[in-house]
C-alpha cells in the first residue's frame, strides 16, 4: 500500500480498534455468539433469485470522500424501506471512524428483517476485516457474508479469512480494483466478486474500471459492481460488463425514496 494512502490509514486505525474489541469481548466469548446463531443465508444464491440485477442497498451514515451522509440514520427502519422495495442484500457499514458505522447497525438491521424469515435480503457486514475474530463477530451480530478487501490482505490472510467465513457456513464478497487483485481473488478460490469503481487509496472513482476487469472474473463466479452507481444508465452500463448485482450506497442514502430507486435498478436485465 502507498504510504499514507486514505487505506492505510483505515486500516492501521481497525487494527487498534480489533485490540480494543479483543480486550473489552474474548474471542472465545465471539466465537461461542457466532456458533449460537440462526443460519446464515446463501447470499448468492439470494442474489441469482431475482432474474434481474441484484441491488445491494447500503446503510452507510458517512465516508472518508462525502464525509456525512445520514449520520442519524436509523439503521432498522432503512432496513426495512431496502427489503419493501426489493434489495436482494443488505449490507451495513460498520467501521467506525470513517464511516460511522457500527456493528450495533448489523444487529438492528438483522432484528427488523427477522420478520420475513428465509425471504427476508442477505445481510452483508461491510468493514476492513482483517483478522478471524471480525468474522466472527459478523456471524455473531447476524451477518450472512462478509467483504474481504484484496487491496488490504496478503495471499495467505485472503486465504484464511476466506475459509474461516466458509466455516461459519457464511460467503465472502471479495473486492477488487485492478487485474492484478482479481488474479489473487481467483487463485484464493473466490465465488464472489465485487470490483471496486472506486481505488481505496485516494477514493477516486472510475466506472470504467468495471468494464476493464469484468472478463477476468474467476468461471462461475458471481459478479458485482460497486461504487459510484447513482443512474439507471450506471446499473445499465455494468449489465453490459457483465455484472449480476450492483452495491449503492450513498444514492439510496441521500434518495427521497430509496425503494423506488431500488426497483428502478432492479428493472435493468442481465445479461448472463
Amino acid at each position: 500500500m502507498a504510504e499514507g494512502s486514505i487505506l492505510e490509514r483505515i486500516v492501521a486505525r481497525r487494527r487498534l480498534d480489533l485490540e480494543e474489541a479483543k480486550a473489552r469481548r474474548p474471542p472465545a466469548a465471539v466465537e461461542r455468539a457466532a456458533a449460537e446463531a440462526p443460519p446464515p443465508l446463501d447470499i448468492v444464491a439470494r442474489l441469482r433469485r431475482g432474474g434481474g440485477m441484484a441491488v445491494m442497498a447500503e446503510i452507510k451514515r458517512a465516508s472518508p470522500s462525502r464525509g456525512d451522509i445520514a449520520p442519524d440514520i436509523d439503521a432498522a427502519e432503512q432496513a426495512r424501506r431496502y427489503a419493501a422495495a426489493g434489495a436482494a442484500v443488505i449490507s451495513v457499514l460498520t467501521e467506525p471512524h470513517w464511516f460511522k458505522g457500527s456493528l450495533a447497525d448489523l444487529e438492528r438491521a438483522r432484528a427488523a428483517l427477522e420478520p420475513l424469515g428465509a425471504e427476508r435480503p442477505a445481510l452483508l457486514r461491510k468493514d476492513f476485516i482483517l483478522d478471524p475474530y471480525q468474522v466472527a463477530e459478523a456471524r455473531a451480530a447476524g451477518a450472512d457474508a462478509v467483504l474481504l478487501i484484496v487491496a488490504c490482505l496478503d495471499d495467505a490472510a485472503l486465504r484464511e479469512l476466506l475459509a474461516e467465513t466458509r466455516a461459519y457456513g457464511m460467503e465472502a464478497l471479495v473486492e477488487v480494483n485492478s487485474g492484478a487483485e482479481m488474479e489473487r481473488a481467483a487463485a484464493a478460490g473466490a465465488r464472489f466478486v465485487g470490483i471496486n469503481n472506486r481505488n481505496l487509496h485516494d477514493f477516486r472513482v472510475d466506472l470504467a474500471t468495471t468494464e476493464r476487469l469484468a472478463a477476468q472474473r474467476p468461471p462461475g463466479a458471481l459478479l458485482a459492481a460497486l461504487s459510484g452507481i447513482e443512474r439507471r444508465e450506471d446499473v445499465e452500463r455494468f449489465a453490459r460488463a457483465g455484472a449480476e448485482a450492483v452495491l449503492v450506497g450513498e444514492a439510496l442514502m441521500r434518495a427521497e425514496d430509496p425503494g423506488a430507486l431500488i426497483r428502478e435498478f432492479a428493472a435493468v436485465p442481465v445479461m448472463g
